[in-house]
């Protein structure tokens, strides 16, 4: 018989190898491992047990200026979402409103111009009949931001316990209604102090949140005499007082929303440390012709300077928003049809602010600039401006018109209606003003 053969034949052990391999490893790590050692000595901290738990061992780090560890201390933990977004607000620039577009909103308004009861009759278009409705669906687009729709909540919640006042002319109670119409979709206010002609003082209580809404007739912010039918036929404006009327009551506001500018078109006699300094229109009278932007300058300077001197000190937090010059949009003349007959806004370079309503804006600007400045000092006490100018430039369509007026055309076109150019339908783009004023609240709450 042949002889088998063996298949370990020239063949090492599987076991054997592995030994070997096995001794070469240790061989070769052993003198790396005393070389560490000799030049890079290990120092253990005394107490490891103390300093550092087991719950977290991988945070223990030696003190030696070398280290070959390939871990690392774990990340810190996340922050809660609130202070992620305060941290966001912070660190970005402020967004800037005035550079957007009007888009198409198929949501629409979030009132009915029909069922809410504070509106001023003028400025109720639905129910005086206007036709067209597509001026509703609109919003305003920043391009470098993005402004969330009207939050009646947030907005109530952010002035619980407060004392908000809208102070100036008739587009400050244009925009005090407009705010009011959307608060009521969540809670309805009850009108709780009334007086002065055509209800020119008004204040509104919240139950809900214990808020107060109220609206000071002040068209000068300074003291002031106007014009009336029986006596001069110009206003008389004290430029280095404020207005008393709505003054007096400062130290119980919270917030005060200024708006001031078309009144000073109309003719004036202007005094200044109690002796006339000039006027405006009134060359019958023999006094220095003074350019009305000067006034504006100084009426809007003496009204932050007071605030400032009033409230700065008390350390108590006021917050101070001055609403920029609203463009009105006559064309032809203003007692006749189709004074205002646009139907949609204008695009983006259609229109661009300039002449009377950039020079207003460029005041009200520059003056809250310049009063930040002076109240750096004063801890709570934020200014800003509301900058509206030049999305309500482009809004054409969102003036009344000839519906001021119940059915203007019921018995045809008359040869002569009265429009209003100046001021806003509500619903309107006068909604996005408080749409703005929301978003400036939110982040100074999280500031």
């Amino acid at each position: 018989m042949g002889t088998t053969a063996n298949p370990f034949k020239d063949h090492h052990s599987p076991s054997l190898t592995i030994k070997k391999l096995l001794s070469w490893t240790i061989y070769s790590i052993l003198p790396i491992a005393i070389f560490r050692l000799y030049f890079y000595p290990l120092h253990l901290p005394s107490s490891s047990a103390d300093q550092f738990p087991l719950s977290n061992p991988i945070t223990i780090t030696t003190t030696t200026t070398t280290s070959f560890s390939s871990f690392s201390p774990p990340p810190p933990p996340p922050l809660p979402s609130s202070q992620e977004e305060a941290i966001r607000a912070n660190d970005s620039p402020p967004c800037d409103y005035t550079n957007g577009k009007w888009v198409h909103d198929k949501l629409g308004p979030l009132y009915n111009g029909t069922t809410c009861g504070t509106i001023k009759d003028g400025q109720n278009c639905i129910a005086h009949g206007r036709p067209d409705l597509g001026y509703l669906y609109w919003r305003w687009k920043p391009k470098q931001c993005h402004l969330p729709r009207f939050e009646p909540n947030t907005f109530l919640q952010l002035i619980r316990n407060k004392h908000i006042a809208f102070v100036g002319d008739s587009l400050a109670r244009n925009q005090l209604e407009s705010l009011l119409c959307m608060l009521a979709t969540v809670s309805p206010p009850n009108l709780v102090y009334r007086d002065g002609e055509e209800n020119k003082f008004r204040r509104w209580h919240f139950p809900s949140h214990n808020a107060n809404i109220a609206v000071y007739w002040s068209p000068f912010l300074v003291k002031g005499t106007e014009k009336s039918n029986t006596g001069p036929n110009h206003n008389l404006l004290y430029l280095d007082h404020v207005d008393e009327r709505w003054a007096a009551d400062m130290d119980v506001m919270d917030m005060i929303i200024l708006s001031i500018g078309h009144w000073f078109l109309h003719p004036a006699v202007y005094y200044e440390a109690g002796s006339v300094f000039g006027c405006h229109f009134c060359s019958v009278l023999n006094h220095t012709e003074i350019e009305f932007y000067e006034v504006v300058r100084k009426a809007l300077k003496t009204t932050l300077k007071t605030i400032i001197e009033r409230r700065g000190g008390k350390g108590n937090v006021i917050d101070v928003i001055v609403t920029t010059f609203s463009p009105s949009h006559f064309e032809g003349e203003w007692d006749k049809a189709g004074a205002c007959p646009k139907t949609k806004p204008f695009k983006e370079k259609e229109r661009l602010v300039e002449g009377m309503d950039a020079e207003m804006r460029k005041i009200v600007v520059e003056e809250v600039e310049a009063a930040k400045g002076n109240s750096k000092q004063f801890v709570g006490l934020n200014i800003e401006a509301l900058d509206v100018t030049k999305l309500s430039l482009l809004r054409p369509d969102g003036h009344p018109g000839p519906y001021m007026y119940p059915f203007p055309f019921a018995n045809g076109v008359p040869e002569r209606v009265q429009n209003d150019c100046v001021h806003w339908c509500l619903p309107g783009p006068v909604d996005t003003w408080n749409e703005i004023l929301l978003d400036v609240m939110k982040k100074w709450a999280r500031q």
